[in-house]
């Protein structure tokens, strides 16, 4: 069966999706409940649901804005059910925001950013360009910029961001970023892991990352 996206402004969220999406954090490492998904719903404009059948895989808060008059797609908390079918319903959902991103910015390349908890999250990440932070590249004084930019925007702390390694620190609790842990570790680029030595997501740790989609890469989805 396949993977269906749909995304909705955050004030349609049901109470009734709004468990199915703790739930999905139940399964995982994060283990928000509804109330705190609730409080997500007020502060991002969009939600994004994977669904298989009736079943609720996957979600992601997020918005389209113009930062600084960039185009961007920020995602905020999201999270995939530890299914077989997993990398699939990333995918979907991903795909889902670059369809809108390019109805809503036709003709731009975009910056896509997010939050991640473990090198998995870059599978959500392969099909964009130049991301940072990425291996064997030393960031620019732009990207750095970009870096703290994003991490206002994500309501961080200037003091517990360090903008040389993309790190924010945590505040005891699981950090709200993409949770995904991917099928196939052996296909991602193992020196991503040094970007997150001595984090601890448990704690709320979280590597800050970005990537450009492409005006043209993104026009063969219109």
């Amino acid at each position: 069966m396949a993977i269906e996206v749909t995304t909705k402004d955050c004030t349609q969220l049901s109470d009734a999706e709004l468990a199915e999406m703790a739930d999905i954090c139940a399964d995982g490492p994060a283990h928000f409940e509804a109330g705190l998904l609730s409080k997500q719903a007020e502060a991002w404009v969009l939600v994004s649901l994977a669904r298989e059948g009736a079943g609720l895989k996957g979600f992601s808060f997020c918005t389209l804005e113009r930062i600084g008059g960039t185009p961007s797609v920020l995602i905020g908390l999201a999270s995939i059910k530890r299914i077989s079918k997993r990398d699939s319903v990333l995918r979907a959902l991903m795909m889902d925001q670059y369809r809108r991103a390019v109805l809503a910015f036709p003709d731009e390349d975009v910056l896509v950013g997010t939050r991640f908890a473990s090198p998995s999250g870059y599978e959500a990440f392969k099909a964009l360009d130049d991301i940072v932070p990425r291996p064997d590249h030393k960031a620019t004084g732009e990207e750095r910029a970009w870096g703290r930019r994003l991490a206002k925007r994500f309501g961080i702390d200037n003091g517990t961001y360090d903008d040389k390694v993309f790190v924010a620190k945590g505040d005891g609790s699981f950090p709200l970023a993409l949770d995904h842990e991917t099928l196939k570790p052996e296909k991602l680029d193992g020196r991503c892991e040094e970007f997150f030595a001595g984090m601890e997501p448990e704690r709320g740790d979280s590597l800050i990352v970005f990537g450009w989609a492409m005006a043209e890469d993104l026009a063969k989805l219109r």
